[in-house]
């Protein structure tokens, strides 16, 4: 049904549809608005990822009930906790998801590992392992979705469900569930953890720069980066 190099010409929204959608969609539950994406955008049109951190297995067992054809881009940094690893391998048994990988130039990778980039300049790793794999990628689709709530960070909270980044529409179907409503959800469906959840790790990224914490508090311990990059 889909494959990861779209068919068709990618599209730009004007300001006015983006509005139009987010007036359609602010009424759908979560599962109404992924099908839903399905009518307004053609299957090649559209770009899913996940970091497979902390509670991806929300966004990715609805997908995998809407459709299991789409596919799931992973940014492997080559810092991931072989916990996310293992985790990601999981959620691929359980919910037979087609999972491809993407990662930076070897030998962008290996500046960032001989140089500890991360420790001087973590916007700059972050910009060579995580953003730019990612750019070479986004050009190709319309839509972009993202499993980011508005309670997560100051940044997310000021999001809608979609939005023009940079010349990709992002779509955020969980943004407006609550933490209570996102806990439920994984307590009614069985929703496996990240293993490290139980260790105190509540938002998950690359061991170099990821410490135990509530929300992203844990996140780049002792700087001021929020975000990645990805989704500013």
């Amino acid at each position: 049904m889909k494959s990861s190099t779209p068919a068709i010409a990618k599209r730009l929204l004007t300001t006015e549809e983006i509005k139009e959608l987010n007036d359609k969609y602010h009424g759908m539950n979560i599962r109404q608005r992924i099908e839903n994406l399905y009518h307004d955008f053609a299957p090649e049109e559209i770009m899913l990822t996940s970091s497979f951190a902390a509670t991806s297995a929300f966004l990715l067992r609805e997908f995998s009930l809407v459709n299991k054809e789409q596919v799931i881009f992973f940014i492997d940094t080559g810092y991931h906790f072989e916990e996310t690893l293992a985790y990601k391998q999981e959620l691929v048994d359980r919910y037979g998801l087609n999972v491809k990988s993407i990662s930076a130039l070897k030998e962008e990778h290996e500046f960032t590992t001989k140089d500890e980039t991360w420790k001087k300049n973590p916007e700059f790793c972050c910009s060579l392992n995580k953003v730019k794999p990612l750019d070479l990628v986004k050009q190709q689709f319309t839509v972009w979705i993202s499993g980011l709530m508005k309670w997560q960070s100051d940044h997310r909270a000021t999001l809608d469900i979609f939005e023009d980044r940079g010349g990709i529409l992002k779509f955020y179907p969980l943004l407006d569930v609550s933490q209570e409503d996102r806990e439920k959800y994984i307590s009614d469906n069985d929703l496996p953890f990240h293993p490290l959840v139980a260790k105190g790790y509540h938002s998950i990224g690359c061991k170099h720069c990821t410490v135990p914490g509530e929300d992203r508090s844990g996140r780049w311990n002792n700087s001021p980066k929020t975000e990645c990059g990805l989704h500013l």
